[in-house]
């Protein structure tokens, strides 16, 4: 069984962030070339005054983290996963792969991706497959294309299985980082309202609309291409963000200016670690943590305005 290699290509400065966000992807173990310090470094290990030409040739500028993903788990979701997290996060970056071509991503889905009951209701079903849904069962319809979001990964089910808690027929719904759509599309066949999910890829903004056409809630939906709020306007009374924790601390002094007063924040992409940093940033804005989830290594927190 062959394994597939993922690599990420970060300037030197900010391997070790874009190397955080990858062992997220694939907490297995990754690997970091990293020669920008081959000429200070290599005579005081080796000690020799000559280093060898193809090292020299190296690229000094770039660090190259190098992730394994194993045979019976999808290369795209982590593909997927790590374009929409280096790019919230700001990071620069370059993603290669083996066995798994970029072109080839779009169908790479079809040969892992089956349907997932992610919670007690919900159902993910990829579009090119049937499904007989058991009573009181809800089913979404995906083709998540590149974009991340398939439900598979521990963050997007946590934040899904929020929403079958906090979903009313009053639900109007913003979504920071909406990569395929799921959790706009999930909250609007829970029976919310409207629905407005954000994302700065463009490609994640249409493929988000084909999927909400696809479940007959576009109009319902609207998609923006943008950074998280800045195209946004209005107040939500269930707002989602299912990014990384840097950037939700980061965003957490916006939060106020879109969130109801009987509203709730769904934050999640928080890794275990991180989780109480996240809390103190959400508590400092003024928000209670009313529930905390976890799976996987991963966090999700639910939020409401302190009393």
């Amino acid at each position: 069984m062959e394994w597939s290699e993922v690599t990420v290509k970060t300037p030197v400065d900010r391997a070790e962030e874009a190397a955080a966000i990858a062992q997220m992807a694939v907490p297995y173990g990754l690997y970091i070339e990293d020669y920008s310090d081959l000429l200070t470094e290599a005579p005081k290990i080796a000690h020799i005054d000559l280093i060898d030409e193809e090292l020299l040739a190296r690229d000094r500028e770039h660090a190259l983290i190098h992730l394994y993903i194993k045979p019976t788990e999808n290369p795209a979701e982590a593909v997927s996963f790590l374009t929409e997290r280096l790019t919230e996060s700001g990071v620069p970056f370059e993603i290669g792969t083996v066995k798994v071509r970029e072109e080839d991503w779009a169908t790479a889905w079809k040969k892992y991706y089956h349907p997932t009951k992610v919670g007690r209701r919900l159902v993910v079903c990829p579009s090119w497959e049937e499904y007989s849904p058991a009573p009181g069962e809800v089913v979404l319809s995906l083709d998540p294309g590149m974009a991340f979001g398939t439900g598979t990964h521990d963050t997007t089910r946590l934040c899904m299985r929020l929403l079958e808690d906090y979903v009313t027929p009053d639900t109007e719904l913003l979504d920071m980082g909406c990569g395929s759509g799921i959790l706009s599309i999930s909250a609007m066949l829970l029976g919310g309202r409207s629905a407005v999910g954000v994302d700065i890829d463009d490609t994640a903004v249409r493929i988000a609309g084909e999927n909400a056409a696809m479940n007959h809630v576009d109009g319902r939906c609207t998609f923006l291409c943008g950074d998280l709020t800045d195209k946004v306007s209005g107040s939500f009374n269930v707002i989602c963000a299912n990014i990384v924790a840097d950037v939700i601390i980061r965003l957490s002094p916006a939060i106020p200016q879109y969130l109801r007063p009987d509203g709730v924040f769904i934050a999640s992409g928080i890794i275990g670690e991180r989780a109480e940093e996240v809390a103190r940033a959400l508590e400092g804005i003024g928000l209670e943590i009313v529930r905390r989830e976890e799976s996987g290594g991963w966090v999700a927190l639910a939020c409401r305005w302190g009393r």
